[in-house]
This record gives structure tokens, C-alpha cells and sequence, in this order.
């Protein structure tokens, strides 16, 4: 890993997710590009580094992809001069966060691909594990790679699956055979859309209608950024295939056995949009419920209960409302400020964390608050944030957070670091509290868990050191872009 994501690391102690997918047929064969678009900016907070979208015409030159894609949000990458470029009735787009390696261009998504079958458009949500030993053995019998990303990897074994398969479909599951960890895709073909996810469902997938045109998104706060209506998550294992000919049709055949599935539980308590559902339980309603039992597990007196925004606000108000708490704001947020700001050095005076964040000192000032905030990783933040409370006034200060502590790193799309650079790690609840600051301390149970997503097998590894496949022997996080 090189210095300048080492420092990248350093510097934040937030959590980040992969990215967001989205894909779109139009039946009727009017332009997807403009749709995807708004689909993509719906997804924004899933991936800030990069975006990118690639449409065909499904009655054109059979083959014909155009592609374009760049480095920053979506308003920044695509103005309407390109988006008009883009003609075709059939398209993927993708936003992208990158968890270790150079950010570039080239590893920006869409993947296209042209080989002897035609041409693949690919985008994915996720991470493999054995996405190392999968590109050794592609080098080894002459592939030559374009990218550092695992995401070309699972192309190029479709793209060899297809050669020996009757229907692109079927080289998609074929490839998803050979591919371990957590992968949600969306794939163009000429004439097809299709949506896979991995036998576990860590990552989300979901399928919407909108007149005569089928959607394929990450989260159900797309579909209704673009006027469609939700018809279904696409279940872990399955794969879905999208034609005007048979509408959307299944395959089940890589599924698990329901309690063998393991949905990442930080969509429901910090990816997701709060007004997205992920496999039929709404994330808004998780986070009241991560509150409510913070209120129960960990009360404390004080006068006004306040959230970290964004992801910290509804489990704060959940806290409130078991607690009889008043909730209140006590930040303002720079909503100008993205994930992928420039740091400021050292040696300035400006604060990374004041920069995005403020504290409204009418609001605390004489008052115990209780702050709650969605997780501490390193906890290079929270004491910054514990003391700027305290600086506005703050009498008493008593952080409560909605995930238990972080022990162990993630190996399936979210950037949670090795494990000596984790503040739990090695260290008490009491000796974190006093590392950050607070009058007290307290996280949400990990029994919490499956009550917060009404049951739904979901993968604690993070929390438990106990994950759903047997990890990599080493940590190749920090091998290849993701």
C-alpha cells in the first residue's frame, strides 16, 4: 500500500462502503443514459472516488457499447454535453470508493469488455477473496489485465465461461462458481440485463419497474429517486435475467440454505440511505430500533439526546424516544463536503472534522448530552468531536454507539483495518471512554443484532472474529484496488 492511502487512512475514521450498481432495460427502446444518471446520484453515498455509465442499443450494431466514465461525484463527471452522447436502450452505471491502492481512472467502472462473444458490460458491489489466486491463474494462461480492480477478474471468467456456455447467463453463474466473497453484479449483455448476488447476500441487490423498463439497483432509494415502483430484491444466490421476451427470469441455483446467509450488517446501521428497505426491513426503522436498545442497554441522565450526522441521527432519535430524552440537533453538517475532500496538513489549523462538522453552541451549551454515533473505529474523531462538545458548553458529555466494538478487519467490501489499528482492539470500554474523552460509554449489544434487522442472518466477523466462508491466510486487502 503506498504512503498517500496510508495517510488516507490515517486521516479517516469513518467507514466506507464499495459502491453502488445500477442497471436499466427500457423496453420500449427509448435512452437509458439520463435515468442512470439520477439512479447513480441517488447512490453517491455508497461510492464518491468515481462513476461511470455504458449503454447499448439492444436493436443496433450488435456489440456497440458506449462508455464514459472519470474520477468524482456524479454532477462533476457527467454534464449533459456527454450524457447525450450516450444512446442506447440497455445500460449499467456505478459509483466506486475505494478501500486501499491508487485511485485512477482506469479502474473506474463500468468494466467493458469485447471478445470473441460480443461485448460484456459489468459493474459490482463487493469483494472476493480469492480474487488473487483467480488473477494468477488468468495471467498464467495469458490474460493481460487493464486494471488493479477483482472486478475484471469475475469479467474475463465470464467472458471464458461464455465461450463454453450456451447463454450469457449461464457463463454468469458459471463465474460466480469460481468467485468467493461478497459480489453484487449487474451485467449488459446486447441483449440482456442481469442482476447476481452471492450466495450469502452481503451486499444488496434490488429489481424495480418503471412503465415498460426493468431496474437493477443497489438500494430501493433509486428506485424512488426515478418514479419506479419496487418489485422484488433479487435473493442471495440468485441470478436474474431481463428480457423483453420473458420478463425477468431465475436461477436459484447457487442459493444457500436460508441460515447460512449473511447480509453485512452495516447497511442496516451505516451504508444504506435511511429511506432505502434491504431485503424487505427498512433501514430508517433499524436504526430507531439500534437506539431504542442503546436506551435500554445503556442509560444515562441527561438533558438532550443528539445524533452524529447522517447515520447517527436516527438511532439518536430512537435512544430519545425509549428514553423520554429530549432529541435535538447539536451539529451542523457542511453538506458541500464529500468523503473525498482534500485533508488539511498537519501543521494547519483547520480540522478535517470541523470542516465537515460544527456544533450549534445555543444548543448544548449548560446541558449533559448524550451523542450518539453509528461506530468508532480508530477513534482519531470521536475525541475531537467529545471535545467540541465540551468546548460549545457541554456539561457532561456520554457517548453511545449503534454497532458493538470493532476486533477484527472485514475482508468483504468495508474498509475496517487490521486489527492493532482498531481502538477496541487490546482495550477496555473504560479505556476507550477515556482515550475519546466521554463521561461514559456505551455500544450496542451484538445479541441487538438480528433483533435490529427482525432476524435476518446477517455476518457479525467484525465484531466476533467468526466469518460466514474461512477468511484469506493473509490479508491481500491492500494487493489490488477494489
Amino acid at each position: 500500500m503506498n504512503e498517500e492511502n496510508i495517510t488516507r487512512m490515517e486521516a479517516s475514521d469513518e467507514l466506507h462502503e464499495e459502491c453502488g450498481v445500477f442497471g436499466m432495460y427500457d423496453f420500449d427502446g427509448g435512452d437509458v443514459a439520463s435515468t442512470i444518471y439520477y439512479g447513480l446520484f441517488a447512490l453517491q453515498h455508497r461510492g464518491q472516488e468515481s462513476c461511470g455509465i455504458a449503454v447499448s442499443e439492444t436493436n443496433g450494431p450488435k456489440g456497440k457499447v458506449t462508455s464514459y466514465k472519470g474520477m468524482g461525484l456524479v454532477n462533476e463527471v457527467f454534464a449533459q454535453e456527454n450524457l447525450e452522447t450516450l444512446h442506447g436502450d440497455i445500460g449499467v452505471g456505478h459509483v466506486r470508493y475505494s478501500t486501499a491502492g491508487a485511485s485512477t481512472r482506469e479502474n473506474a467502472q463500468p468494466l467493458v469488455l469485447n471478445y470473441v462473444k460480443g461485448t460484456l458490460a459489468l459493474a459490482h458491489n463487493g469483494n472476493l477473496i480469492n480474487a488473487t489466486e483467480l488473477r494468477k491463474d488468468l495471467e498464467y494462461t495469458g490474460a493481460i489485465f487493464q486494471t488493479t480492480i477483482d472486478s475484471e477478474v469475475i469479467a474475463y471468467h465470464i467472458a471464458r465461461e461464455r465461450l463454453k456456455s450456451k447463454t450469457v447467463e449461464e457463463a454468469v453463474g458459471r463465474a460466480c462458481r469460481k468467485i468467493k466473497g461478497a459480489y453484487s453484479l449487474v451485467v449488459m449483455s446486447p441483449r440482456k440485463l442481469i442482476g447476481a448476488r452471492d450466495p450469502y447476500g452481503f451486499k444488496p441487490l434490488c429489481i424495480g419497474k418503471r412503465d415498460n423498463a426493468y431496474i437493477l439497483a443497489s438500494e430501493t432509494c433509486a428506485l424512488d429517486t426515478i418514479g419506479a415502483e419496487y418489485v422484488r430484491d433479487v435473493q442471495p444466490g440468485e441470478t436474474v435475467t431481463i428480457t423483453p421476451e420473458n420478463g425477468i427470469v431465475s436461477d436459484m441455483s447457487r442459493a444457500l440454505p436460508k441460515e447460512q446467509e449473511a447480509r453485512c450488517i452495516f447497511e442496516y446501521i451505516y451504508f444504506a440511505r435511511p429511506d432505502s428497505h434491504i431485503d424487505g426491513v427498512s433501514v430508517y426503522a433499524s436504526r430507531i430500533k439500534a437506539g431504542r436498545f442503546l436506551a435500554m442497554d445503556s442509560p444515562v441522565d441527561a438533558d438532550l439526546v443528539v445524533g452524529v450526522p447522517e447515520s447517527g441521527n436516527a438511532a439518536a432519535l430512537g435512544y430519545s424516544l425509549q428514553s423520554g430524552i429530549p432529541y435535538g440537533t447539536a451539529f451542523v453538517k457542511n453538506s458541500y463536503v464529500g468523503r473525498t475532500f482534500i485533508k488539511p496538513k498537519q501543521s494547519s489549523r483547520e480540522s478535517s472534522v470541523r470542516v465537515k462538522l460544527n456544533v450549534l453552541k445555543e444548543a448544548v451549551d449548560g446541558k449533559r448530552i448524550i451523542m450518539i454515533d453509528d461506530s468508532i473505529v480508530r477513534g482519531t474523531t470521536s475525541d475531537r468531536i467529545v471535545k467540541m462538545l465540551r468546548d460549545a458548553g457541554a456539561t457532561e458529555v456520554h457517548v453511545r454507539i449503534s454497532s458493538p466494538p470493532f476486533l477484527w478487519p472485514c475482508y468483504f467490501g468495508t474498509d475496517i483495518p487490521e486489527r492493532e489499528q482498531l481502538i477496541a482492539y487490546n482495550r477496555t470500554v473504560e479505556e476507550i471512554r477515556d482515550i475519546i474523552g466521554a463521561d461514559s460509554l456505551g455500544y450496542l449489544g451484538i445479541d441487538r443484532l438480528s433483533e435490529m434487522v427482525e432476524g435476518l442472518p446477517i455476518c457479525k466477523g467484525c465484531f466476533n472474529g467468526t466469518y460466514p466462508m474461512e477468511p484469506p491466510t493473509e490479508d491481500i486487502r491492500g494487493d489490488y484496488e477494489r
